[in-house]
């Protein structure tokens, strides 16, 4: 039987027939494969890619064995990989910060030239993902923006906390800025970004250094977790059958904030209760089939009543993880590359307006002294 051989080749190949298959192929295969859940606006590919998952009895993310869940992963990133896009200069670091020495890959599509520079933070609930599970986002990202990429491979949770975790990310952001030259950073323009957990990290950052010498210039969050203590609208709507479910959110408030007894409201977890004005002009993008699609929107509309720049995309027929389905999904694929060019636009856009003010309160400051 046709969809059993699908089912039993590996699942990179098999992800990527699916990918050619017609939409109403797809639909029938999921229907075939009993995926039962109501999401008529939703991808059929993606649809297609759940179908198996469920077969196969993933439901979920995070497992309750958190060790086994991140072998999981980076064996399903690995998985997929196929033709990686090619990105001119590509190294590893290690980066000696104050927090101590961590791993980080920088990312350059021109060497020679001095380009602007994005600390990027991986998504995975903060229990899991790695610089290696993120390459090809990464790569993406610096050939669509043509921006230089650090990619952090931050410590995860349960064994590290919200506390380190966010100073080891910061101190990674002050590295970068006092480094700007040897990096050729082009006039400073240093942004941060992440999805999910990540882009929970980016925002928190932007919040925490806002009077300091390395604060972010932009910001470009993808699907954040922004909200530890509500649940919204569509944490309800979409908390079953996909990607990322109510039971995985539930897992990470556990092993992130409430195993270190940090309320639910803290700034350092749910940015959304942060210092929001005159933080760094955010790039924000949602995603409808998404138990955080709603936080996420409600924050860019708090950073824009708080005076903040912004700009809001929000994808109808993607779910939470999507920019990790680009090695086997065209769709994917041309989401997050559009995503990356208009960032850069916006980027450029915000960039004198944010600089102008960035050196009145440099005056501002040094008055006072």
């Amino acid at each position: 039987m046709l969809f059993q051989k699908i089912l039993n080749r590996k699942h990179g190949v098999t992800a990527r027939v699916l990918d050619h298959l017609p939409k109403r192929l797809q639909t029938s295969l999921a229907d075939v494969l009993s995926y039962s859940y109501q999401y008529p606006q939703l991808d059929s590919y993606i649809k297609c890619i759940l179908a198996i998952e469920h077969k196969q009895g993933k439901t979920k993310l995070i497992d309750t064995d958190l060790l086994h869940a991140r072998e999981q992963f980076e064996k399903q990133m690995i998985s997929i990989q196929f033709k990686p896009t090619k990105v001119k200069h590509v190294e590893d670091l290690r980066l000696p910060l104050q927090s101590g020495v961590i791993f980080a890959r920088h990312y350059h599509p021109a060497p020679h030239k001095k380009l602007p520079m994005v600390i990027y933070y991986h998504g995975g609930g903060f229990i899991f993902g790695s610089v290696n599970s993120y390459d090809e986002v990464c790569w993406l990202l610096a050939i669509n923006a043509n921006v230089q990429v650090l990619s952090i491979e931050y410590p995860l949770a349960p064994e590290v906390g919200p506390e380190k975790i966010i100073q080891i990310c910061e101190d990674a952001l002050a590295w970068t800025y006092q480094n700007r030259k040897n990096l050729k950073i082009l006039k400073n323009r240093i942004a941060v970004a992440g999805d999910s957990a990540g882009g929970n990290i980016a925002t928190v950052i932007a919040q925490k250094s806002l009077k300091k010498n390395h604060v972010p210039c932009a910001q470009l969050l993808i699907y954040p977790k922004t909200d530890f203590k509500n649940k919204y609208p569509s944490y309800y709507a979409y908390k079953e059958g996909l990607f990322l479910t109510g039971q995985d959110v539930e897992m990470m408030t556990e092993q992130y904030v409430k195993k270190f007894q940090i309320e639910l409201d803290h700034p350092l977890v749910s940015p959304m209760f942060g210092q929001l004005k005159n933080i760094a002009p955010a790039f924000i993008v949602t995603v409808t089939h998404d138990v955080l699609h709603d936080e996420g929107e409600i924050y860019a509309h708090r950073l824009q009543y708080s005076g903040v720049k912004i700009f809001y995309k929000n994808y109808i027929d993607q779910t939470h993880g999507f920019i990790n389905l680009t090695p086997i999904s065209n769709r994917s694929k041309k989401y997050s590359i559009e995503i990356f060019k208009e960032f850069r636009q916006f980027w450029d856009q915000q960039e004198g307006f944010f600089r102008g003010l960035f050196y009145i309160w440099k005056i501002f400051s040094l008055e006072i002294k």
